[in-house]
């Protein structure tokens, strides 16, 4: 590929994420959100986002799948196998406040996920986040009495709630890993007496 071609596939990939971003953002605070409310909030037109998705049903389906993709990468850039516990918990509640809107996007309205097959999967046994608070419990920095899976709803519920309400709360966008984490802790550590 020569370099104008290239220059041109990278700019569509842009755009392409952009309408993505952008499409999880709007929907995420409206699911009845029109294609031109998308469209303006990724800073193209209207005909530019028909160019990549030809309806609105192929551009839902496409953000459910960047979403997704976006969690997983986040929680695999927290290396959170890595160093204690606690830190690396820390690491994946700043990596998830950076996907926040794809969360609220994907589980803030139930429609969103109706016919994905993504109702409630039951956890996997790889699952890292499960690992990490396997991981953590084991070593004595969480609550060995809440199963693994409680605190991981908990935590993605913390996330959720602190991304979608925060300005409702006072809370500053840079206030919510902070907050998430000193909620979270002082709801799973192992207090020492």
């Amino acid at each position: 590929m020569n370099e104008t071609g290239s220059t041109r596939a990278a700019t569509r990939s842009r755009t392409r994420h952009a309408i993505l971003s952008a499409a999880a953002s709007v929907l995420g605070r409206d699911y009845h959100a029109n294609l031109m409310d998308i469209a303006d909030a990724a800073g193209v037109g209207r005909t530019t986002l028909h160019r990549y998705f030809s309806d609105r049903a192929a551009l839902i389906d496409a953000a459910i799948e960047d979403s997704l993709e976006a969690i997983e990468q986040s929680v695999a850039d927290a290396a959170i196998e890595q160093g204690p516990p606690v830190e690396a918990m820390r690491r994946l509640v700043a990596a998830m406040a950076e996907v926040g809107d794809r969360l609220v996007f994907l589980f803030g309205d139930r429609r969103v996920l109706e016919g994905h097959g993504t109702d409630d999967p039951p956890p996997s046994p790889d699952d890292p986040v499960i690992t990490l608070i396997k991981r953590g419990q084991a070593e004595g920095a969480f609550d060995p009495d809440a199963s693994p899976e409680w605190i991981q709803r908990v935590l993605w519920s913390l996330v959720y709630t602190a991304h979608k309400d925060a300005a409702a709360c006072g809370l500053p966008r840079h206030g919510i890993v902070p907050t998430v984490i000193r909620t979270f802790e002082n709801g799973i550590h192992v207090r020492n007496t």
